[in-house]
């Protein structure tokens, strides 16, 4: 079975159709469970999560939502996995809407005794201000999105892929973490694709960038070892040299961001940038 962890919190908004596009999935082989860990709410994401209760006994999948009191996205995932079944775990953002194919493809990538980590197409979206737009364009050609298997907002492993770590640890970047438990050969890239918002406007962006850099650095400074297993080819003067001639505008951007984050470094507190 595959289980499905959502920590959302705040996410009133955006929850309803978050699991109204993981209900439209084609069928699962071994079935599925949905665990919903609302968690610091002050709106009604767990009520409306609640309501899709009935779509989700049609489809015979079991849909949990938990109301946890303490905002936290690595306690709200710690609290979802110490009550999920499934000997595959699937751990996705509340904003994030996948397409019908993703989750069968998934559960057929990690069908296997050794370790494996898994994730479909990242369709980054940005659809509110020019600067996301422009540098949502670069950021998809960037090596780490174009070559790899990143796992931005959704990612998968197996029994014995989840046997690598125990609970989440308190860290900025849960899913840099667990990408990098895996070698890039155990890492699969699966034919299906799923919409990843990313932040809009030049400040939300230069906030959510300096929130990722933290996040590799905290893992880089922790597990060490772990970086071993990152694999992103580099970009090289050549690749940008290419990116600024192909898109100078989105260069422009996409490099004024990283400047900023160099030259005015500052906290890593999180915001989508809504």
């Amino acid at each position: 079975m595959l289980s499905i962890i959502i920590p959302a919190s705040n996410e009133a908004a955006l929850i309803g159709g978050c699991l109204a596009a993981l209900l439209a999935s084609d069928d699962v082989p071994g079935g599925v469970e949905v665990i919903v860990a609302a968690n610091g709410c002050q709106d009604d994401t767990a009520a409306r999560a609640r309501r899709m209760a009935p779509q989700a006994q049609a489809r015979g999948w079991a849909l949990e939502v938990l109301d946890l009191p303490a905002p936290g996205k690595l306690a709200a995932l710690n609290a979802a996995d110490s009550r999920a079944q499934g000997d595959m775990r699937a751990y996705l953002d509340a904003d994030v809407t996948v397409t019908p194919a993703l989750l069968a493809l998934t559960v057929a990538a990690l069908a296997r005794p050794d370790a494996a980590y898994a994730s479909g197409r990242v369709n980054i979206t940005a659809h509110s201000t020019w600067a996301s737009r422009a540098y949502a364009r670069i950021w998809r050609r960037v090596p780490f999105m174009r070559a790899g298997v990143p796992g931005c907002g959704y990612f998968a492993v197996n029994a014995a892929g989840r046997a690598r770590w125990g609970a989440f640890p308190a860290i900025i970047s849960d899913d840099t973490f667990v990408r990098l438990q895996f070698t890039p050969a155990e890492r699969h890239l699966v034919a299906a694709s799923y919409d990843w918002p990313i932040a809009e406007g030049f400040g939300a962006l230069v906030r959510v960038r300096r929130r990722q850099d933290a996040g590799v650095a905290e893992v880089a400074a922790r597990w060490p070892a772990l970086m071993a297993h990152d694999g992103t080819p580099p970009l090289g003067r050549a690749g940008l040299a290419g990116l600024a001639l192909r898109d100078p505008l989105g260069f422009v951007v996409y490099a004024g961001v990283a400047l900023r984050v160099r030259l005015t470094p500052g906290g890593a507190d999180w915001t989508r940038g809504r």
